[in-house]
């Protein structure tokens, strides 16, 4: 929900139900990297009310897009961040897989002496 003035679109606070520090501290940093934004800052009414309200002031352009683009660029962020973690994990399962075949390898030579690599 937005709160706002209909004459100047510059500056508005919106409500976010069903929110926490989390997404509003994320919120609040994509704003301030925004040129565009002259203030932002968020607020939590009382720590029992799910909800955060966050104020956005702009040099000009409508305080709603703002958000909107800021909102699109944390989201291209955590998408980043997920690809990255993603492509972490199938590294380390690798790895460990590897390791675990160059382990069983030198078990079974320390065990069997006689055969090779992988024979039963």
């Amino acid at each position: 929900m937005e709160h706002g003035s209909l004459k100047d679109q510059r500056a508005s606070t919106f409500s976010l139900t069903d929110e926490d520090h989390t997404l509003a501290n994320s919120v609040r940093f994509t704003l301030n990297q925004d040129p565009r934004v002259t203030f932002c800052g968020y607020s939590i009414p009382h720590p029992s009310d799910a909800r955060v309200n966050i104020r956005v002031q702009t040099t000009g352009d409508p305080a709603s897009e703002v958000l909107k683009d800021s909102l699109q660029d944390l989201m291209g962020m955590c998408q980043h961040v997920r690809s990255i973690f993603d492509k972490a994990v199938i590294e380390f399962r690798m790895s460990r897989l590897a390791l675990l075949a160059v382990v069983g390898s030198y078990v079974q030579q320390s065990v069997y002496p006689e055969t090779g690599p992988l024979e039963n």
